[in-house]
């Protein structure tokens, strides 16, 4: 695999022709899943050296390669098997709504729509489901505060999630509602199942309970005032008899899951974290209350005394919500819905519920894991995290409205690494949307495409494909940020996505300045103003290719600048990542009356106050008096000694 990745320029030191004889006795001994990982790599690299010796070693293991085999994660072949097919699903988690959506929740929402869009333009058929958390005891607490039935306040939170998601052009295929009758109808057959197992048991619990995590929290969670670390709210202790399911009896499973498959908890941190956890044992977990403790709920099929635990009911909804709209709950429809996903976007604070809990409820239900479980970090304020509970909150509807959907997006994406914390400042906000979409690719696109509307009648004058040279700083630029994006977006690294499509940018608008097309199309011969055109039409195909690199986190700023360069909307709507190839622009293609696509940001703050600069904050100078005729000079025995403190005081 170095050997491949040295192919590949990964490791640029190493001299190729060094590591292919240490790469021949390798592969005579590579088992065959790692020597076929090693070969493929050697073709991505066209590296043809380590894939003819490759091919010299096993050529049987390339004719006719053997199934895998099953092992203890056996479970997650099915997903492993999905990544590499034409089905990516991605969720969301299931935001709970005791209150109205905030930015901590659009945040990831915002990633799982990137992810989406990206796959779809690489041709998968994409299933992308988000949705809502609608039971449990905070949920009735938060209606009757309202004054409003659990119902009604549930209705009317969601409106504003799906209003939001509008706003912020997320295009899910689902939207799944844990009140759904589809989906309680799913829990009710996957508790059948999991109860016919013998994996569900009744048991007494006491111990202190976070409300707003909805879980009991050990001592050493919480602080001396047994407050809990999250929401800074004392817990409080009950006592109760709940069914607890038998996590501890898939010890083995999600232990072998999290060592033996790296890719299975992702940023590699919370993966350590979570086997250091895991190591330490495994605890069953409840899965139900009373009837008196929390009505609003799904009743246990069971005991109708009891409602389904908010995980056992929530989790079950990344199922529920692949399934067709009227279509009955049936578990053996979900591998032709969508199932296994092939990600799961969720905060790292629910990570353990997802990596840990989830895991043994699917492997109880007979039914196959998730490829991966993406855990993003928490955007704060003032170090905090944000949160409906504690009331420290940032408006993403305030932001869309005054910024648009496009200059939150490419933020959020590009300032914040996916997987970390990252802080939010409004004046940030502004500079950072500012450089990157108006000052760098609006204007390049801009003041190009007019050159070309005033000399050219808007006309592409070359095919930039076979007339552009292969070594040409601009087309060289366009693909190696091209090829870097696509690796970024597969790794849900979008910061580095961004940076580079931003590079892209950089390049094309540096290029414009160095050429100076604007002074040769007016002070030049016919064929320095031919030559001038030229550049211009460069420039362009590399405004059209960093747009359709753009298009999974600036979607509507894409499409309005494709459409400017005389894409009809239709053809837009057919583009693959296979259009950021360089070479789109032909020679007579027209393009569009330019228009500026993205205003430079200059209205008031929406957020925060704006900051106030030195010069702005210095007092005004006085204005100037007109001289007065000078005084005589006292003696100063004569100064008397209030004129003396006067003086004091104006020094």
């Amino acid at each position: 695999l170095i050997s491949a990745m040295a192919l590949r320029n990964w490791v640029p030191t190493v001299p190729r022709q060094t590591l292919l004889a240490p790469a021949q006795g390798c592969l005579a001994t590579m088992r065959p899943t790692l020597f076929r990982q090693c070969l493929n790599y050697a073709r991505q690299a066209q590296g043809a050296s380590l894939a003819s010796c490759a091919l010299a070693q096993k050529p049987h293991l390339i004719q006719s390669p053997r199934p895998h085999r099953r092992t203890l994660c056996a479970a997650t072949s099915e997903a492993a098997a999905n990544s590499g097919s034409d089905t990516f699903t991605i969720t969301t988690p299931l935001y709970y709504v005791n209150a109205a959506p905030h930015m901590g929740s659009a945040y990831p929402t915002i990633a799982a729509d990137v992810a989406a869009r990206y796959q779809r333009l690489r041709g998968k058929r994409v299933r992308f489901v988000t949705g809502t958390d609608e039971h449990g005891e905070k949920i009735a607490l938060a209606a009757a505060a309202r004054g409003m039935t659990p119902q009604q306040h549930c209705d009317d939170i969601v409106r504003e999630y799906k209003a939001l998601w509008e706003q912020l052009d997320i295009a899910y295929d689902s939207f799944v509602r844990t009140t759904d009758s589809k989906h309680e109808a799913l829990v009710s057959d996957i508790l059948k199942r999991v109860w016919e197992k013998g994996d569900i048991y009744m048991a007494d619990y006491q111990g202190w309970y976070c409300v707003d995590c909805e879980e009991f929290k050990d001592e050493k969670e919480m602080d001396e005032a047994h407050n809990c670390p999250t929401h800074r709210k004392p817990c409080t202790h009950r006592q109760e008899s709940n069914y607890f399911f038998r996590l501890s009896k898939y010890q083995d499973q999600i232990e072998a899951l999290l060592t033996q498959n790296d890719a299975f908890v992702q940023p590699a941190p919370r993966r350590n974290e979570l086997i250091s956890l895991v190591k330490g044992g495994v605890r069953d977990f409840s899965i139900s209350r009373s009837v008196a403790s929390v009505e609003w709920g799904i009743r246990m099929p069971q005991d109708a005394q009891h409602t389904v635990y908010v995980w056992f009911d929530a989790l079950n909804g990344y199922l529920s919500g692949l399934l067709p709209e009227g279509a009955p709950a049936s578990l053996d429809a979900l591998g032709a819905a969508g199932w296994p996903a092939s990600v799961h976007i969720i905060g790292k604070d629910i990570l353990r519920f997802h990596a840990v809990y989830w895991p043994g409820m699917l492997l109880s239900a007979g039914l196959p894991l998730p490829g991966k479980v993406y855990a993003h970090g928490f955007l704060t304020k003032d170090g905090l995290k944000m949160g409906k509970s504690l009331g420290n909150t940032l408006d993403p509807r305030a932001l869309a409205a005054a910024y648009g959907a496009d200059a939150v997006r490419f933020f959020f994406m590009k300032e914040t690494v996916f997987g970390q914390d990252g802080d939010f400042s409004e004046a940030r906000f502004r500079d950072v949307v500012n450089a990157g979409l108006a000052n760098n690719l609006g204007n390049m696109l801009n003041r190009t495409l007019t050159l070309l509307q005033k000399n050219c009648e808007g006309k592409v004058v070359m095919d930039t494909g076979a007339e552009v040279a292969a070594d040409h700083p601009l087309r060289v630029a366009a693909g190696t940020k091209i090829a870097a994006a696509a690796a970024a977006y597969e790794a849900m690294s979008y910061h580095e996505a961004a940076a580079e499509l931003v590079a892209l940018c950089s390049a094309g608008n540096l290029y414009l300045d160095e050429q100076q097309p604007w002074t040769a199309l007016k002070k030049g011969d016919d064929a320095q103003k031919a030559a001038a055109a030229r550049v211009l039409c460069v420039v362009l195909e590399a405004v059209r290719v960093a747009a359709v690199g753009l298009m999974p986190i600036t979607p509507s700023l894409s499409t309005s600048i494709i459409r400017q360069l005389g894409y009809t909307d239709e053809q837009i709507k057919g583009l693959t990542w296979s259009d950021t190839a360089w070479g789109g622009l032909r020679k007579g293609h027209a393009t569009a009356e330019p228009k500026p696509v993205f205003a430079r940001i200059e209205c008031d703050f929406v957020t925060e106050p704006a900051p106030t600069s030195a010069a702005a904050a210095a007092p005004k100078k006085a204005p100037k008096q007109p001289k007065q005729p000078k005084q005589p000079k006292q003696p100063k025995a004569d100064q008397a000694p209030a004129e003396k403190a006067s003086a004091a005081a104006a020094q």
